[in-house]
């Protein structure tokens, strides 16, 4: 049996019923790998380029069918990043990022590290206009076609109660996402979701209805609702802007800090502005098309009901809009508001 004083790890001769196997050509020619960590190394940059790199191989090492691929990179990536502010100063923010680029059909792979790196080169900068160039320095670094970036970050905004003497802080999740691509034209997308509280007019009215002719006491159903505002944009359209073109169209954001009168105010808010899934959409679109900083938008809207198992939900766009109108199941998941 092997001595287990000198052993930190588990080797086939430290079981008591092992069996040693018979020698053969194979096993003459093992030898049991250094297992103590050499704290000493450390590689020069002669050293690093005679180590391995089978990302950046021959075609030969390709596996599968040697074919474009239209994105590789990485996603959830997380630093802290700098965000202009629309009444001035800067917010330090944790964002997830997702870096990818295309890949030729004759390359074997990407170096990852690259994308990462290009993000630490602007970690101390504003990158709400300077996508272009993170995408263009990991584009010629990586030497790919075109390239895309999404940051995922969550915006926080100060806003007072209904009608008490308070203000809490509400978040909005926020992507901003840039693409170029292989003719270096550049897009830039900012994607808001706001979460309000829809009442439905029809509940509205039969709960009146009994409560009028039958003396019935009675809850019309409302519910937490998430609308997925995107918009393409140059000129900056900050993200307070989106969230007051939201809250002038829908009125009935959800709250933060709530006091009795607060929570009398969102009764009557909800009664005064109900609406189904349909009138959402259509009272957000009224709102963006005014706006000529807004090149092209869609709206998603999900209703997330207390009257059925299931959502309602609604699509908009742009008069000829370039945005997909086919939203795909993993997209409406994505609208269920997570605290």
């Amino acid at each position: 049996m092997a001595n287990l004083e000198n052993k930190g790890y588990e080797w086939i001769g430290d079981a008591d019923k092992s069996i040693e196997a018979p020698a053969n050509e194979n096993s003459a020619k093992y030898y049991e790998p250094n297992r103590d960590y050499d704290t000493e190394f450390s590689p020069t940059k002669e050293d690093i380029k005679t180590f391995p790199d089978l990302q950046n191989g021959p075609s030969s090492l390709i596996q599968g069918a040697p074919v474009a691929i239209q994105q590789v990179g990485i996603h959830n990536f997380r630093l802290p990043l700098k965000y202009t502010k629309r009444d001035g100063g800067d917010i330090e923010l944790e964002t997830k990022v997702t870096g990818t680029v295309s890949l030729a059909a004759h390359k074997k792979g990407i170096n990852m590290s690259r994308i990462m790196r290009s993000f630490y080169e602007y970690k101390d900068e504003v990158l709400f206009d300077k996508l272009d160039e993170v995408l263009m320095k990991y584009k010629d670094d990586l030497e790919s076609f075109d390239a895309k970036i999404g940051l995922h970050f969550s915006y926080p905004i100060l806003l007072p109660s209904l009608r008490s003497d308070n203000a809490g802080y509400q978040y909005y999740n926020c992507t901003l996402e840039g693409n170029i691509d292989d003719k270096g034209k550049f897009r830039k997308y900012l994607h808001f979701d706001f979460v309000y509280s829809s009442a439905c007019p029809c509940s509205y009215e039969l709960a009146e209805y009994a409560r009028k002719y039958r003396n019935k006491a009675t809850v019309s159903h409302s519910q937490r609702s998430v609308a997925r505002v995107s918009i393409e944009f140059d000129d900056i359209v900050w993200i307070e802007d989106l969230q007051e073109m939201c809250a002038e169209a829908l009125k009935t954001e959800t709250q933060v800090v709530v006091k009795r009168e607060d929570e009398m105010a969102f009764a009557e808010l909800n009664g005064s502005y109900l609406k189904f899934v349909e009138d959402a959409a259509r009272l957000l679109y009224e709102q963006l098309i005014k706006d000529s900083r807004v090149k092209d938008f869609r709206v998603i809207c999900s209703h997330q009901e207390s009257l059925h198992s299931h959502d309602a939900v609604s699509v908009i766009t742009a008069p000829n809009s370039e945005f997909c109108t086919d939203v795909p199941h993993e997209l409406w998941s994505s609208l269920i508001h997570i605290s």
